[in-house]
């Protein structure tokens, strides 16, 4: 009956065998993890160029607080890596090179004190926040399938974080920013 016992538990995640942690399914959610640790690491750098160019306090606000977020995301994967007794190992994530970039690019091509900027900054943060909850779900899933059940929760934690930013930027979106944003001129 100890395994029935161990099933139910949902704090304590089944014992891995050796099977499990040579399988290519284990491989490739600690690739995925080193990627989305990378993406963490160079999000948080670039948060701060968003509140930069930002018009409106709530929107500079709701990226302040994100940042605030993003270092305890990678303080989360860090512990994941270590409930893993895995080294917290970043490797580059194109995607999330591309996103930042493309969020440089709009930042560039629109005009400094514009609510068109601050729409255009949204919509670049909305598709970063995007990628994160396909990843992070993604690695929750895995996680548990894989039996890691206390790098599931934390996974879980940081998922929620990032629905509740882009619904956030939504709301903030709606509230005014892309209804004055369509009355600017160029």
């Amino acid at each position: 009956m100890a395994t029935t016992k161990a099933s139910t538990s949902t704090k304590k995640a089944p014992e891995t065998t050796d099977l499990v942690e040579d399988s290519a399914l284990n491989e490739l959610f600690l690739d995925e993890l080193k990627d989305i640790y990378w993406a963490e690491k160079h999000l948080v750098k670039a948060l701060p160029k968003m509140v930069k160019a930002a018009t409106s306090e709530e929107l500079k606000n709701a990226i302040q607080t994100h940042i605030a977020e993003t270092e305890n995301h990678i303080t989360r994967l860090e512990s994941a890596f270590a409930s893993l007794d895995e080294k917290a190992v970043a490797v580059k994530c194109e995607a999330m090179a591309g996103l930042l970039k493309e969020g440089e690019e709009i930042v560039s091509e629109t005009e400094k004190g514009t609510l068109t900027r601050d729409a255009g900054i949204i919509s670049a943060a909305q598709k970063i926040e995007h990628y994160e909850i396909a990843s992070y779900g993604t690695l929750r899933t895995l996680a548990l399938t894989l039996g890691y059940a206390e790098a599931a929760d934390l996974l879980q934690a940081t998922l929620d974080e990032e629905k509740n930013c882009d619904s956030l930027l939504t709301q903030i979106a709606e509230a005014g920013i892309n209804d004055t944003a369509k009355t600017e001129k160029e």
